[in-house]
């Protein structure tokens, strides 16, 4: 969907305060692919990501009467997005991990793999016929590295790190975001390098930073689904 001219936006929005529904169904048309892929990013879960994004809305659609264009409704969109997401992360911090079903033959083999797809984290689909087996296993083996690894950041640092590689956003938009300073949001992203170069050690002496493939302008979609 286009980008809603800034006059028509707050047309829109004026009527979303008195109740237009068709008004509100157009705002959140005009923005609900970046809620949600922020929130799939952040989740590697269609089903978790699919919770954030209705959050994300009943927010707006509840605070809307507050908004007073001091940001673009896209930053603010995104800020209670990005927010919706931090509580997210961190309640999943909070929660004791399930612990794994024990295993028993076959029965037990199905039902560790059924807990991995039903999170998924990554796309873990047989390699294309033909594909060298041992390059796909290690291909496979990076990926959970590295999602593993951008699972350990802290909420902050991880949403920091999503926004800054996954949507190409600039410091600067971050902050507006997170409002907070430029600064904080370098100092925090520096913080997620470091800790993913250090978490993924071998990784990067075999030649696959992910922070340097990420800032050549690869998605970490590719190698992190």
């Amino acid at each position: 969907m286009p980008p809603v001219d800034p006059q028509d936006e707050r047309e829109l929005i004026a009527r979303a305060r008195d109740g237009d529904r068709t008004a509100f169904e157009v705002i959140v048309r005009g923005h609900d692919r970046a809620v949600i892929r922020l929130a799939r990013s952040l989740t590697r879960s269609d089903s978790e990501a699919q919770d954030i994004y209705q959050e994300t809305f009943l927010r707006m659609f509840r605070t809307i009467g507050s908004f007073r264009h001091d940001c673009s409704l896209a930053t603010w969109i995104h800020r209670i997005a990005a927010n919706a997401c931090l509580d997210h992360l961190r309640r999943e911090e909070a929660r004791p991990e399930d612990p794994w079903p024990a295993a028993t033959g076959a029965a037990g083999a199905s039902g560790g793999a059924d807990r991995s797809a039903g999170r998924g984290s990554f796309d873990a689909r047989d390699p294309a016929p033909g594909a060298d087996p041992e390059r796909a296993a290690a291909g496979s083996e990076i990926r959970v590295r590295i999602e593993a690894a951008l699972k350990d950041l802290p909420p902050r640092e991880r949403i920091v790190f999503r926004l800054r590689h996954d949507d190409g956003m600039r410091c600067a938009a971050i902050a507006d975001i997170l409002e907070t300073s430029e600064e904080t949001v370098r100092n925090c992203l520096y913080r997620a390098h470091t800790r993913l170069r250090s978490a993924l050690a071998d990784l990067v002496g075999g030649g696959a930073d992910p922070v340097r493939r990420l800032r050549q302008g690869r998605p970490a979609g590719e190698w992190a689904r």
